[in-house]
């Protein structure tokens, strides 16, 4: 049977790994935590249920490469662009800051500087996929602070590039480490240029080829050996498995089937990424944590700690909120999973001590873990500072006078909450109707570009009542709260009633349970956006029926009323 361990191997970790991700996602946590845990449960240290871990970071490294490949197809310079500075130059400084933070713990714990250089970069990095997880979750995937995130994470995943060229050169010492390093720098160039030849000279005209066979198995089998091909390739030059599965992924990401590779991948992908994620499990060593509870503690408050400081004044330095400031710090202070990439290439390259990689699996473990507690905490205590007087007064931005001026000249006007995409078709139609109306954004940019098209404007949190003072509520006749975050529209609904109790409200909510509370506010009108947009799609429906327009109405009013 030992020509089938490796299946029964397989079998076994998928399995464990969908209990350990159904238990993970009733518990509201991301799946990935459970694929964790499981590989500590069933790990060589724990169980003992799987011993050879060798067999298993086979086929993980796969899964590396595959999240790789995925990374570069997604990766955009257009999304990076729309993040702006914040993104680009803040996760840039957020880089080398915390790295100069994981330095500095490794110089007190007296370990080389060769390892304390490479934990300082460990750390710098933080979980895309826990992040992006726990955004989703919260319904913040579009809030400033969702998008001052998701910016940084591009840009730390875009630095695991250059990392992974220099990591090999890093076991050299004194003038020699800069001929390797050198070396490695050439030879990564050399081997992009090569790539690059093949991308834009020979793929196009091969996967035509491919696509024209009309066959999903070819075109599959195709992206796979480009990917693994392309990680083979710069595994054999000596350069990194997984750069190699990104450059390719970037290649490909130019071509006109980049979408339908990512779509066909992507379950694969997954599956093998279970593989990796579980694997990361099976090698901490609860022991070690027994053995250095407390350098464990100290290394995990140091991070949690330092990273949302750093991570903190990112957005604070380019003028965000204290609100963003407050949740981009609790969102990014874990370590991700790819510092476990490259901590795996530095223990395989020994680099590193087996107890520095244990200590750097562990923490990032352990930090994975409390970030959707952490951002709900924060929540929370954020929602309840806020309510009070010098909560209230801290939280708020400075105002600009100008702006406050311009307001106090409104009467009868409009205050909208949040000035996305549908506040702003709003917005033009009270223009066009000549209507006035006010603005309120937690995004810098937002009221940047609002101001320039002279448009009243109040940069702060809608939900604080130190920015609804300043909106003239007690003249309006109308405010529109559209922002997702049910949290936020139930507080700056409430907030904006004491100011003025007739103030007529509409607001966009999401589910029964905020609906319940809003209408216990009085709020007058109460918008789904999901709702809204499956009653359109049954009015037209209908319309090809024949049904009259009056028939119509009344269907869909009868829906309506159903469902608010």
């Amino acid at each position: 049977m030992e020509e089938l361990s490796l299946l029964t191997s397989m079998a076994i970790v998928l399995g464990i790994a969908l209990i350990g991700g159904m238990a993970a996602r009733l518990i509201r946590l991301p799946v990935i935590l459970g694929y964790l845990l499981s590989g500590i449960v069933i790990g060589p240290h724990a169980l003992g249920v799987i011993r050879d871990v060798g067999e298993v970071e086979t086929l993980a490294t796969i899964g590396v490469a595959l999240l790789m490949f995925t990374l570069g197809i997604e990766f955009s310079l257009k999304a990076l662009r729309r993040v702006g500075k914040v993104a680009v130059f803040g996760g840039a400084a957020q880089i080398v800051a915390t790295a100069a933070l994981g330095l500095m713990v490794g110089w007190l714990l007296g370990w080389p500087i060769r390892e304390a250089i490479l934990f300082g970069l460990f750390i710098s990095l933080s979980s895309t996929i826990i992040v992006l997880k726990t955004l989703m979750d919260r319904g913040e995937l579009g809030s400033p602070h969702g998008r001052v995130m998701l910016g940084i994470l591009l840009v730390q995943d875009l630095s695991v590039v250059p990392m992974m060229v220099i990591l090999p050169s890093l076991g050299e010492s004194g003038t020699a480490l800069l001929g390797v390093l050198g070396w490695a720098i050439l030879k990564a160039v050399l081997f992009l240029g090569a790539i690059i030849v093949l991308g834009f000279w020979v793929l196009p005209w091969f996967m035509r080829r491919v696509a024209g066979v009309r066959s999903r198995e070819l075109f599959l089998l195709t992206v796979v050996c480009l990917c693994l091909g392309a990680a083979f390739g710069a595994y054999h030059v000596g350069l990194s498995f997984a750069l190699g599965a990104f450059v390719a992924g970037l290649i490909v990401s130019e071509s006109d089937y980049a979408h339908q590779a990512l779509a066909d991948i992507r379950p694969l992908r997954d599956i093998f990424a279970v593989l990796f994620f579980v694997s990361l499990g099976m090698l901490i060593d609860p022991s070690f944590i027994a053995a250095h509870p407390g350098e464990v503690v100290a290394v995990v408050t140091t991070i949690v700690l330092g990273k949302f400081v750093i991570t903190s004044l990112v957005p604070r330095v380019f003028g965000y909120s204290g609100k963003t400031v407050l949740f981009v710090g609790s969102g990014l202070f874990q370590i991700g999973e790819f510092s476990f990439v490259l901590a795996a290439l530095a223990l395989k390259l020994e680099i590193i001590s087996n107890d520095l990689y244990s200590l750097t699996l562990t923490a990032a473990v352990i930090t994975m873990l409390l970030t959707p507690f952490a951002m709900g905490l924060t929540s929370g205590l954020y929602h309840r500072l806020i309510q009070r007087e010098r909560g209230a007064r801290f939280f708020a931005a400075r105002l600009d006078p100008g702006a406050l001026e311009a307001g106090k000249q409104l009467s009868r006007h409009v205050v909208i909450c949040g000035y996305g995409q549908v506040a702003k078709n709003l917005g033009r139609v009270l223009e066009r109707r000549k209507f006035s109306y006010l603005v309120i954004d937690i995004d810098p940019r937002v009221i940047d570009a609002a101001r320039e098209g002279g448009i009243p404007c109040v940069y702060g949190d809608a939900s604080n009542p130190e920015i609804l003072a300043q909106a003239e509520l007690g003249k309006a006749r109308v405010l529109v709260v559209t922002f997702p975050d049910p949290i936020a529209t139930r507080l700056a609904v409430e907030n904006a009633r004491r100011i003025n109790p007739r103030l007529d409200v509409v607001a966009r909510i999401h589910g029964d349970e905020d609906a319940e509370v809003l209408r216990k506010l009085g709020v007058a009108e109460l918008v789904r956006p999901e709702l809204e947009a499956g009653l359109e799609i049954i009015r037209h429906t209908l319309h090809r029926f024949g049904l009259t327009t009056q028939e119509i109405l009344y269907i869909v009013n009868t829906l309506r009323e159903e469902e608010v």
